[in-house]
């Protein structure tokens, strides 16, 4: 077997090349107390493609273009911590006040009875699963409703888990007993010591890749929810400003966007209104 190749220590000037490529590519921002992490995330790739500096892999991501190292790249720099209910307070809001609504004025031909959502930054699917749990048991295809839910995320390889609906059985204990005899299945065989997300979940939601800095959102017709949580944090100001724009402009009139708990839009000149600590609703012009 060949030897692995020594890596050189990044230099100053490489560490600035690649904060400019991921802020100008995915709008994070990495500040210098985030360059031991880079480099830990980054040596894997240039093992894998046998290479000895950092400055040796910028090229090859820069001459890659958007469809080559650029797109693993963005993935060893994605942070992708998440949990089934995460963030609880947003899901009673959900089940005791916003779905209550929504029933009333579909039963009422007030609305359709459809509800159409999204998980931005969705990472291994646990939140779009969660969200499928609530909307399919409070607003059930028996009673005429059709829900979808979208998730997106910048990384592949976090898309690619979503998809499969597949994680450790340890993490059963996230999800109300409720819904999980309901919704999951345990592994048995091959599958032991794994939980499934059921058909009737897996019907409803469909992953994508989806970069939030994109300056179209071109995503269909209005979403009655938006998760967009513990993301905005890794932007600029500016480039955060700039997202929830485009994510208001992709939430229907009546709609509700609801961020992380550590995300605040103070002072922000958005046009939108707070109902609840850290879930909006569209501001309408007068």
């Amino acid at each position: 077997m060949n030897a692995l190749p020594e890596h050189r220590a990044i230099t100053d000037r490489e560490y600035q090349l690649f904060q400019a490529l991921v802020e100008k590519e995915a709008g994070i921002h990495l500040n210098p107390g985030k360059r031991s992490l880079l480099v830990g995330r980054l040596i894997r790739r240039l093992r894998a493609l046998g290479l000895s500096s950092f400055g040796d892999y910028y090229e090859q991501v820069v001459a890659g273009g958007a469809e080559g190292e650029l797109v693993q790249l963005l993935d060893c720099v994605s942070t992708n911590e998440t949990h089934f209910f995460r963030e609880p307070d947003h899901f009673r809001y959900l089940e005791d006040t916003v779905l209550p609504a929504l029933k009333a004025e579909g039963e009422a031909g007030r609305r359709p009875k459809r509800v159409r959502a999204w998980s931005a930054a969705c990472s291994t699917g646990e939140e779009p699963y969660t969200l499928a749990m609530v909307l399919l048991a409070h607003l059930p295809a028996s009673e005429g409703w059709s829900v979808e839910i979208l998730g997106t995320d910048l990384s592949t390889r976090v898309l690619e888990s979503a998809r499969a609906a597949l994680w450790p059985l340890g993490k059963a204990g996230e999800i109300p007993e409720r819904y999980l005899k309901q919704f999951m299945l345990r592994g048995i065989g091959s599958q032991l010591g794994k939980m499934k997300a059921g058909p009737e979940l897996r019907a409803v939601v469909r992953f994508e890749r989806f970069n939030l800095t994109t300056p179209r959102y071109e995503l269909g017709v209005p979403f009655d929810l938006i998760f967009c949580r513990n993301v905005l944090i890794y932007f600029a100001r500016e480039t955060k400003l700039q997202v929830v724009r485009r994510l208001l402009d992709t939430l229907a009139p009546t709609g509700h966007l609801f961020l992380g708990h550590s995300e605040t839009l103070v002072d922000s000149g958005l046009p939108l209104r707070t109902v609840v600590p850290t879930v909006h609703r569209r501001r309408e012009a007068p």
